[in-house]
């Protein structure tokens, strides 16, 4: 597994904040199959269950305990580790908490950022680094098309609103100190609709389901008929390490952005998803769901990204259909519990790994 992405990470110290959570436990676990020495920030277990307790990876990286809010803390990590990859991954990434707490989801996710990229300006050595924001850094007007990494950035809510601001910080850092320099190359990801196994986040339809049905339970659903571009995790994440990769020995990248998402195949509702989901984890004879209308917090409609910029520049494309994104999923939850975590965990990405060397990505050459 280390041949892939140019065995680039193979040997590499990589800083990941918010590795506690479901996309960070993920990207750890890969990262460590590539070889590298991976050290995560992150200021709390985010859910309970925990993708990352389970994995028991706190005895497998080096785990440190701190804010990205925290300027000090992180120059002083940074500085002590001297990183030659970061992944930037640390949010406060709900919807519906950003109504709840948004002053916190605006300090960690704008504020985040800017003390990430203000330590590596400071670091003072060569070093990556691709800050993650999110699909709705967009100003979604509910297109039918899927939005260009060049479309106007807003949010109509404060976790979108945050980040599209993250990315204007980004840019503001990209023209001030990193452009006419070689030493920190710092690029923006984009993704959205990812689902996986490990998720036990609040307000998220797989995590709602996995919940209800663990009780035996009906899950409840708001827009049973809405469509979704469904990716599983292991897409985005192939994205960022590939344009880490891609970044590390390309000049010409730094300061860009670039969105990944699945085929527009993929775009299924949430009805179909579910469907998939419970042939593998309902074992109840009920329909294993019930339509309720109620909602907290207003939920944006038809959101889909462009991934044109991605598949040309990076020759970067997504993996698996929707059957295989959903299948991959259901059978995680299915035996999270009868099997080891760790190696339920490492099969899935092999098996993800052995798709793409079938589908002959060019990251895996």
């Amino acid at each position: 597994m280390k041949d892939f992405f140019n065995n680039i990470y193979d040997g590499k110290t990589v800083f990941i904040t918010g590795h506690t959570g479901f996309k960070g436990a993920w990207l750890s676990s890969w990262l460590m199959q590539l070889g590298a020495n991976v050290t995560g920030y992150s200021k709390d277990i985010p859910t309970v269950p925990s993708l990352f307790e389970l994995l028991e990876l706190r005895k497998k990286i080096n785990h440190i305990v701190g804010d990205v809010r925290d300027h000090k803390g992180l120059l002083n990590t940074i500085q002590t580790i001297k990183p030659d990859f970061i992944f930037h991954l640390a949010a406060q990434s709900l919807v519906g908490n950003s109504y709840n707490n948004p002053s916190e989801t605006m300090t960690t996710n704008i504020m985040g950022v800017n003390n990430i990229l203000d330590v590596a300006r400071l670091l003072g050595k060569k070093c990556t680094a691709v800050i993650i924001t999110s699909d709705k850094c967009y100003d979604n007007l509910e297109l039918e098309r899927g939005y260009h990494e060049n479309d106007f950035l807003g949010g109509k809510d404060p976790y979108s609103a945050s980040k599209g601001a993250a990315e204007l910080v980004i840019k503001g850092y990209f023209y001030s100190f990193f452009k006419t320099q070689d030493l920190i190359r710092v690029a923006t990801a984009r993704a959205g609709n990812v689902i996986g196994g490990g998720d036990w986040a609040k307000d998220r339809i797989i995590p709602d389901c996995i919940r209800a049905w663990e009780k035996d339970e009906k899950v409840k659903i708001r827009n049973p008929h809405s469509t979704r571009p469904w990716q599983h995790v292991l897409e985005p994440l192939s994205g960022y390490l590939h344009l880490g990769q891609q970044l590390d020995e390309n000049i010409e990248l730094n300061g860009q952005s670039f969105n990944f998402g699945p085929h527009e195949r993929n775009d299924h509702t949430v009805l179909e998803l579910l469907e998939i989901m419970a042939k593998h984890y309902y074992a109840n004879s009920k329909k294993p769901y019930e339509i309720v209308n109620e909602s907290s917090f207003h939920e944006a409609g038809l959101l889909k990204l462009d991934c044109t910029k991605a598949k040309k520049g990076l020759s970067w494309e997504s993996n698996l259909n929707f059957n295989q994104t959903a299948d991959f999923t259901a059978k995680w939850y299915a035996n999270y519990m009868s099997a080891k975590v760790h190696d339920l965990t490492l099969n899935q990405i092999k098996k993800y790994c052995d798709s793409a060397i079938k589908n002959q990505l060019s990251w895996t050459k």
